[in-house]
C-alpha cells in the first residue's frame, strides 16, 4: 500500500547550489538555489526568478558561478537562502565565508565551498515553462582536499542534498555503484 502526499516543489535528492555574482559596486552577492540541474554536459539551468538580485547580477555581468556546498558550511549556506540580496548587501562578509576572483569570468569564487563552476551567461527563460538563468561552463575547479589521484573524490566533497518535503539537508558521502556497470549483469 502506498500513502498519499502532498504535492511538493521537488524531487529529493536536490543539489544545493551557491550561485555567486557580483553586485553594481564589486561586493559578491551568493544565493542559495536548490531548483539547479546540467541541461547538457556544459549548460547549467537554473529554475530562478527574475525578482532575486542574482539574477539581475547575472543579465548585467553576463556571467556567474556555482559551487555544490558542503556539510561542514551547511549554516552559511542555508543562511545565503535565508537572506535577500535585495535587502542584505555584504551577505558574504556577514556569514564569515571569503571569496575570490574566478579564472575565467567576471563572477567570484567561494573559496569554501569544494567545486566550483565558472558559468558564462547565455539567457533567461521566463515564459511559464521556462527554466530561468541557463549558463555555459567554461571551467571547473575544486579545491585540493577533496582530490585524489587527480581526480575529485566525491566522499571527501561531503555534499548537501535539499529534503523538499521535510526541509531537511543531507550528506552525500558514500558510493554505492557503479554507473553504466552495475546494471550490466542484468542484461
Amino acid at each position: 500500500m502506498r500513502a498519499k502526499l502532498n504535492i511538493t516543489d521537488g524531487i529529493f535528492p536536490m543539489p544545493v547550489l551557491m550561485i555567486a555574482t557580483y553586485n553594481d559596486d564589486g561586493t559578491v552577492n551568493v544565493m542559495n538555489a536548490a531548483w539547479g540541474t546540467m541541461q547538457e554536459r556544459d549548460i547549467v539551468a537554473l529554475n530562478l526568478s527574475e525578482g532575486h538580485k542574482t539574477v539581475k547580477n547575472i543579465k548585467k555581468r553576463g556571467a556567474f558561478t556555482v559551487s555544490i556546498a558542503d556539510a561542514a558550511h551547511v549554516a552559511e549556506a542555508d543562511y545565503f537562502g535565508i537572506e535577500s540580496g535585495n535587502s542584505v548587501s555584504d551577505k558574504l562578509g556577514k556569514s564569515g565565508l571569503t571569496a575570490s576572483r574566478a579564472e575565467t569570468i567576471d563572477a567570484p569564487v567561494i573559496n569554501e565551498f569544494p567545486i566550483c563552476l565558472e558559468c558564462q551567461f547565455i539567457e533567461y527563460q521566463g515564459d511559464k515553462y521556462g527554466c530561468g538563468v541557463i549558463g555555459k561552463v567554461v571551467n571547473v575547479t575544486a579545491d585540493e582536499s577533496v582530490m585524489k589521484d587527480g581526480k575529485i573524490d566525491m566522499s571527501l566533497v561531503n555534499a548537501i542534498a535539499f529534503d523538499p518535503y521535510t526541509h531537511g539537508y543531507y550528506k552525500v558521502t558514500e558510493r554505492v555503484g557503479e554507473a553504466f556497470k552495475d546494471g550490466l549483469k542484468l542484461r
